[in-house]
């Protein structure tokens, strides 16, 4: 392990090196799939299927915190001998799991079945996304980091509109033509086929370097590396602030993507928009898949032109004020699908474009120094946390203040964050606790 601290990782040998457009956007479609299939996915599988809000949002709300946790057994993931295997590996590994949801639906108690899969896959993903995140922070130095963050970001939630929009589409009419169970098992078995492809291409298209050498130590030396990490972690200067600031960056985000889709869908008399599962695919796989798409490649590009602590608050912006998108559509209830799809629209172009900021402060501010991937994965455990947490109170509090409060609330849930972010004091390329110049290191994986 020590002798991997040597290694530039950020230079990867030549004859070694991929184009990062061959596996970034690949990996990072890979890593939100399973995300999405238990945060938004089996969401709307469980409406269609009768399951209230609040029991919806609390489930996949407590499945969801295999991400906030996944940085306790981030180091033990170094004695695997190969890092792009093990992704591979978790890629196949949730791919099963995904396909075996489609079967738990044919069977008595398949509710609590499908809770079941999707914790294990959580869990494959968790696990995922530790390695995942470890080889693109390896191989690509702070500029190209900043810059392929759009993509990063673009691909990552990319899986949610391949899952709500084309997979949505084929539910809806699949529900209509042959029922809701056949409906979604074809969908289940559409994604865990999808993933278990994209973990076949990455045996290959995952760049080769310091993050693939044989692993070497024992449990026991890990777990005080890990012990380490997390007490230099917490020893950073306004570690605090930070942790904070995560955390509630995605305070909005996290009860509107629970909401807002089952908002869509609720009944008008409800205070919902009344639309079918295959129009709230259409929805969000035509304007808000483009729109998001663009905001996160502009928000990279504008983060790396700028600079982070320059653009931190239109970002923060940009994530939150889209949101009174909601407010309105739940005050006006058009009918019209098209004023609908616009309105995502603009909401979406907002998300994508701001998310990267949270996900560039964690990589670039808070994982600096020398448990880079380690603190890194703490970082966004925070993060995850944060969205987890606003998600599972989500149902409830929709419940107890109806549509149109709920929107307002989400709003008001933005303000903490904007004042954060003016006291701040952790900048990008700070030392550490200790006092090092920062440098990535693939040790601590």
């Amino acid at each position: 392990m020590t002798a991997m601290h040597d290694l530039p990782v950020n230079s990867p040998p030549a004859a070694a090196r991929r184009h990062p457009l061959a596996w970034v956007p690949t990996l990072y479609l890979a890593q939100g799939l399973p995300f999405y299939a238990v945060a938004l996915v089996a969401g709307q599988m469980f409406k269609s299927m009768g399951v209230p809000n609040d029991q919806i949002a609390r489930w996949t709300g407590a499945i969801g915190l295999a991400w906030a946790f996944k940085a306790l057994w981030s180091p033990f993931l170094e004695l695997a001998p190969s890092k792009r295997l093990a992704v591979v590996g978790f890629q196949l590994l949730g791919g099963a799991a995904l396909g075996l949801v489609a079967l738990a639906l044919q069977l008595p108690g398949w509710f609590a079945l499908c809770i079941a899969l999707l914790a294990l896959v959580a869990l494959a993903s968790s696990s995922h996304d530790i390695v995942a995140d470890g080889i693109y922070i390896a191989n690509l130095n702070e500029r190209e980091q900043a810059a392929y963050a759009g993509y990063q970001g673009a691909f990552f939630n990319a899986a949610k509109f391949l899952s709500l929009g084309g997979l949505l589409l084929l539910a809806g009419y699949l529900e209509q033509h042959v029922g809701t169970e056949f409906a979604w098992t074809t969908v289940f078995a559409l994604l865990g086929g999808l993933l278990a492809l994209l973990g076949l291409y990455h045996l290959r298209a995952l760049p080769s370097g310091p993050q693939d050498k044989p692993a070497g130590g024992k449990a026991r030396d890990v777990a005080a590396t890990l012990v380490d990490v997390i007490r230099s972690f917490f020893a950073k200067p306004g570690i605090w602030v930070a942790i904070l600031f995560i955390i509630l960056f995605r305070a909005g985000e996290g009860q509107i993507q629970s909401i807002g889709p089952l908002f869509l869908r609720d009944a008008r008399a409800l205070g919902g928009l009344g639309l079918s599962t295959a129009e709230v695919g259409f929805a969000y796989g035509t304007v808000g898949t483009a729109a998001f798409l663009a905001g996160s490649v502009a928000g990279g590009y504008f983060t790396a032109w700028l600079g982070l602590r320059r653009a931190m608050l239109w970002l923060i912006l940009a994530v939150n004020l889209p949101n009174a998108v909601f407010w309105y559509l739940s005050e006006a209830q058009p009918d019209s699908l098209a004023l609908i799809t616009g309105a995502l629209g603009v909401e979406m172009f907002g998300y994508g474009f701001g998310f990267v900021g949270v996900i560039l402060f964690i990589m670039q501010v808070v994982a600096s120094g020398r448990y880079q991937t380690a603190h890194y994965a703490l970082g966004t455990g925070f993060m995850q946390l944060g969205f987890v947490l606003s998600k599972v109170v989500s149902g409830d509090i929709q419940q107890a203040l109806g549509y149109r409060g709920f929107f307002l609330w989400v709003l008001a849930a933005a303000l903490p964050v904007l004042v954060l972010s003016r006291v701040m004091k952790l900048e990008p390329g700070s030392a550490d606790a200790a006092g090092h110049t920062p440098r990535a290191d693939t040790s601590d994986l």
